[in-house]
């Protein structure tokens, strides 16, 4: 336990600092989306098709694995919507605050994934990980966007609504990129590959600090019941399958540990902006993503050690 946790106080003391930055007016609270925005169309993207473009391994071997991470989304999107009746009977929870459950409870920090990873396991387990955006990223944006268009009253979704968010995710390219040139065969000039590299290297540590600087402690303070079931639902209900569909799928070892993290990270914080843009409760999204950070320094080091004590 004290082992992993030593392994994740890198990254959590990143997050912190970040918040620290901002709420100090170091970095004034204006400029973290230019560098969230730097971060998520350059600086991963290039991570991505460096780290793909000489894994070392064979994408056969990560089928089961792939398939896992895939069938594990589509349950608990399964799962959460099921809850739309009871939760609206029960909690009372309108169609935009049920849209934040729903995202919250089913987008993972990919980010924190990939520099939990990093530390551990080196730009193998990297390369492994990378898999899991291509198993689970099409798939949570797709669901994503229909949820929020049905329950936030912004109308009919439509393919070129859906295709046009796929296309639109630097993420996406960079995987497939990646994908081909590993699968192919192609060497990436050396000067192109080495201006990537570089970017890539910062992509860990400054996705951190943007993080921990978008930490809201306001959006805390009105944080109830549905935080709660969002975040139990995120981190512990989705790392339990995760652990259930290893059994099923025959994945051991490295890759479970890794599919137990890719399972147990906090919400994606990208959800914000969609949430605000499509009719969800954005504030109520805050909340849960701050929460589910805070949480996180408990239970991902204690999951974490459990897979490994299991797995290796």
């Amino acid at each position: 336990m004290l082992t992993a946790f030593t392994s994740l106080l890198p990254i959590f003391s990143l997050i912190a600092f970040g918040f620290v930055l901002r709420k100090s007016g170091i970095v004034p609270s204006e400029q973290w989306r230019g560098i969230e925005l730097v971060t998520f169309w350059l600086l991963f993207p290039a991570l991505l098709i460096t780290t793909l473009a000489t894994a070392d391994f064979s994408f056969g071997e990560l089928s089961a694995f792939a398939l896992a991470l895939f069938v594990m989304v589509v349950l608990m999107s399964l799962l959460v919507w099921l809850m739309h009746r009871p939760l609206k009977r029960t909690l009372n929870v309108n169609g935009p605050a049920f849209t934040t459950i729903f995202q919250t409870a089913t987008r993972w920090h990919g980010f924190v994934a990939l520099a939990i990873v990093d530390k551990l396991f080196g730009a193998t387990g990297v390369a492994i990980l990378a898999i899991a955006f291509v198993a689970m990223v099409p798939w949570l944006n797709v669901i994503n966007i229909l949820v929020l268009t049905a329950y936030a009253g912004t109308g009919r979704p439509t393919a070129r609504i859906i295709i046009g968010a796929l296309l639109r995710n630097p993420l996406i390219w960079g995987i497939s990129i990646g994908i081909i040139a590993k699968v192919t065969g192609y060497k990436l000039p050396d000067p192109l590959f080495t201006t990537l590299d570089l970017l890539g290297r910062g992509a860990l540590g400054i996705s951190l600090l943007a993080m921990g600087a978008g930490l809201s402690w306001q959006a805390m303070r009105h944080s109830g019941r549905e935080v709660v079931l969002a975040s139990f639902l995120r981190l512990l209900v989705t790392p339990v399958l995760a652990l259930g569909l290893s059994f099923v799928f025959n994945v051991t070892g490295m890759q479970l540990v890794i599919m137990i993290i890719a399972a147990s990270v906090p919400t994606a914080v990208n959800g914000y902006v969609l949430a605000r843009t499509m009719g969800g409760d954005a504030e109520l999204y805050a909340a849960t993503s701050t929460a589910q950070v805070i949480a996180s320094f408990i239970t991902l080091p204690l999951i974490i050690w459990l897979a490994m004590a299991y797995a290796m």
